[in-house]
């Protein structure tokens, strides 16, 4: 086979294997491996607010030539537990579809997989808060907890981390936000510490809708994933209102612009809710304040003049 045909049949083998995932994830309605801001891959700054919640169920595929990875079902909670922190959690599903090409080789070989990945732990701190003419600015560090069985694919076998740092500003409908980081892993085989950066544009549609574009980059992650090289996507996407805030749906699709081709998809359902203040018990407060056991009679007003 020519050149030309054989990269024409990876293309539409390409073709094929992210449109099995998108299908499966509209079938499942749930995540991915490589977790970030929903739908998003670049993350923000902002915690939750203080003694508040999110919930989502969501799911991810992100694959190359080499591999097809996707999550879910997965599900997200974030909880507001302190003013500026947040604390995360994610308990993912997970599989993997490798190419199985022998023009690949080492990477992308051995069976299908499906089971549970690793668990992702993580807290986000808002450093400074946002002003007229300052970004907001925070962290948001991750930590992967080995829960998924690595023999299968479906998890690193070892501990590892992602450590960023973000920021964000808003102008009326528009918002920015972005930064960058490294994930660092503990001497696992097949994996390799790598950069990551990206920075997103998104803009309020009326009540109901926010659309915006990111670009985000990360370095070879090693021949035991799908991202064996580096990349950088263009990726467009947003969020629809069902209730705003309440609960949304999140979707997002991008590509590759520079480096190695590389598909990521996001589709998922979110809510909040939360408590902005304990009730006040305080007397005024009360819908109807106590009054006195025994109300004395007004003295009567006796009046010279008829009324008319």
């Amino acid at each position: 086979m020519s050149p030309e045909r054989a990269k024409g049949a990876d293309r539409c083998e390409d073709a094929v294997k992210l449109r099995l995932a998108i299908i499966a994830l509209l079938l499942t309605a749930c995540p991915r491996a490589v977790f970030a801001g929903p739908p998003f891959q670049t993350d923000d700054p902002e915690p939750v607010d203080f003694r508040h919640f999110e919930f989502y169920t969501f799911g991810t595929a992100d694959g190359t030539a080499v591999e097809m990875d996707t999550s879910g079902p997965a599900v997200e909670f974030n909880w507001g537990a302190l003013p500026n922190l947040q604390l995360h959690i994610i308990v993912p599903a997970a599989a993997i579809f490798p190419s199985n090409n022998p023009r690949l080789a080492p990477a992308g070989f051995g069976p299908r997989a499906f089971g549970l990945g690793d668990i992702e732990l993580g807290a986000k701190y808002r450093y400074l808060k946002e002003t007229k003419h300052r970004p907001m600015i925070g962290t948001f560090t991750m930590f992967e907890v080995p829960s998924g069985n690595p023999a299968n694919g479906l998890g690193v076998g070892k501990g590892w981390a992602k450590l960023p740092i973000w920021a964000q500003k808003s102008w009326g409908h528009w918002t920015t936000y972005g930064g960058g980081g490294a994930t660092v892993f503990d001497n696992s085989p097949g994996y390799k510490d790598f950069p990551f950066a990206g920075w997103l544009v998104q803009r309020d549609i009326g009540k109901k809708l926010t659309l915006g574009t990111e670009g985000f980059y990360h370095g070879a992650e090693g021949i035991a994933t799908a991202q064996t090289r580096s990349a950088t996507l263009i990726d467009a996407g947003g969020y629809y209102y069902f209730r705003n805030p309440g609960f949304q749906l999140l979707f997002c699709y991008g590509h590759t612009a520079v480096g190695q081709s590389e598909n990521y998809a996001y589709l998922g359902l979110y809510w909040t809710w939360g408590n902005d203040s304990a009730p006040d018990t305080s007397r005024e407060a009360r819908p109807n304040p106590p009054t006195l056991a025994f109300t004395p009679p007004l003295p009567q007003t006796t009046h010279p003049f008829p009324s008319f």
